[in-house]
């Protein structure tokens, strides 16, 4: 069986690790010239650092097993960094039961009203019990009106901007549910995991197209397909697109008019990151969240509070990270042109800052990076079977209620390649599962 993965990163990959292990004939098309999709790296004094900030959580435990299971273990390290958020000009560390109880900008009361919330939330594990309902509706009944006007609703709307009221409660407990206060790193970064599973797939067996993308994907009659991807496309039995749900409607061909109309749906804002290297250290934080109104980034991440400059170089390493609406005008910036607007706001929230303390500025922008999940998003989530049987879809748009993340991407390669494989012997029981999910 010769099957085709479009896309390198954290899904594809693992997707390709996976099949060429049980045998069959992969062949993986990243458009980009290295792996790893959004978790990809550049360096810093030649070493590895994501493009994106990234971390693991102690619940990411599909990720952590994959990253044993290639003999990375040993550098997986753990660490309870500082968190805190912008609110008033002031930064205030929330990042566990006691800090927000000494929390002095919402009154006692609201405080244990937020942390019975949080609790609710960290135990509920039937998330549909929040569909239907926007996080700002459920947070302004149940956590407070002041409590959302302090701290949630700021969050929101530096993430979502005008969209911040349509996001759905089930996106929000996602984020409290699985997200824990100590935090991973692979010391000399993630890059490792997608180099050793690329490694791992060609010892396999499988190929590896860097710098290919692919422009059609076209259903042949005897059940196989056509894969255009310039001299090096061809005819696979499978294909298993790792794409955007929108990117993968608009290249394969021969979908069903119902099933385009019912997904090729939905808005994502764009990703756009700023690294920054220093010569001194800026905070003493490592995750910023800006609360206040006026800032142009909302989140700062020191990541030189997690990791010691000395693995860089001795550079110190500060992230400014935003999402944005895919035609915002700021999304076609330079990173000069963005470093200086960030100026003002750098010395807002330290004082001391010069733009002289900057030795280097590296600028990234993501597309499709952040779904809005919004009241309808549950209904146009796609199945990971289409309508063309042998062409799956597996992306950060299912893995609602999920959010993103390395972990949930592994986890959904893990199961679509279980899926795939279960249909090459027995195709006949997919057919009605196929119909099932359309």
């Amino acid at each position: 069986m010769r099957i085709a993965i479009l896309g390198g990163g954290a899904t594809g990959l693992t997707l390709a690790y996976r099949l060429s292990r049980a045998g069959k004939e992969v062949v993986v098309f990243e458009r980009e010239a290295e792996l790893g999709g959004l978790a990809s790296a550049t360096t810093i004094n030649g070493i590895y650092l994501e493009k994106f900030y990234h971390h693991l959580f102690k619940t990411d435990k599909v990720a952590r097993a994959l990253i044993h299971e290639l003999g990375l273990g040993d550098r997986l390290q753990w660490f309870r960094p500082t968190t805190s958020n912008l609110i008033g000009g002031r930064r205030y560390q929330l990042d566990s039961p006691l800090t927000l109880l000494r929390f002095p900008a919402l009154p006692l009361v609201d405080r244990l009203r937020l942390a019975s919330c949080i609790a609710y939330l960290k135990a509920e594990s039937n998330y549909h019990r929040l569909e239907g309902v926007t996080a700002t509706a459920w947070v302004r009944r149940w956590m407070g009106r002041r409590t959302d006007d302090v701290l949630m609703r700021p969050l929101l709307r530096s993430k979502f901007g005008t969209r911040a009221d349509d996001i759905l409660m089930s996106w929000l407990w996602s984020r409290f549910h699985e997200r824990t206060t100590s935090l991973g790193y692979m010391r000399g970064g993630f890059q490792q995991l997608y180099n050793r599973l690329g490694d791992e797939v060609e010892r396999h067996g499988g190929v590896i197209h860097l710098g290919i993308g692919v422009t059609a994907v076209a259903p042949e009659g005897n059940g196989s397909f056509t894969v255009e991807a310039g001299e090096h496309g061809g005819r696979f039995d499978r294909v298993v697109s790792t794409l955007p749900t929108r990117t993968t409607l608009r290249v394969v061909r021969g979908l069903p008019d119902e099933f385009r109309q019912r997904y090729d749906w939905g808005e994502a804002f764009g990703a756009q990151c700023l690294i920054l290297t220093l010569d001194r250290r800026y905070g003493d934080t490592y995750w910023l969240s800006i609360n206040d109104p006026g800032f142009p980034f909302l989140v700062l991440v020191e990541h030189t509070n997690l990791m010691p400059p000395e693995d860089y170089g001795g550079a110190h390493i500060l992230y400014l990270g935003n999402y944005l609406p895919m035609d915002d005008p700021r999304m076609r910036l330079g990173a000069g042109e963005v470093l200086t607007s960030y100026v003002s706001a750098l010395q807002r929230i330290n004082p001391a800052f010069r733009p002289e303390w900057v030795t280097g500025n590296q600028l990234f922008v993501a597309p499709y990076a952040q779904p809005l999940v919004t009241t309808d998003f549950p209904a146009h989530v796609a199945p990971h079977r289409t309508p063309l049987p042998g062409l799956y879809m597996a992306n950060m748009f299912q893995v609602y209620p999920q959010d993103r993340g390395q972990n949930y991407a592994i986890a959904m390669a893990d199961r679509v390649a279980r899926m795939v494989l279960h249909d090459a012997v027995a195709p006949s029981a997919t057919k009605e599962e196929r119909q099932a999910s359309v």
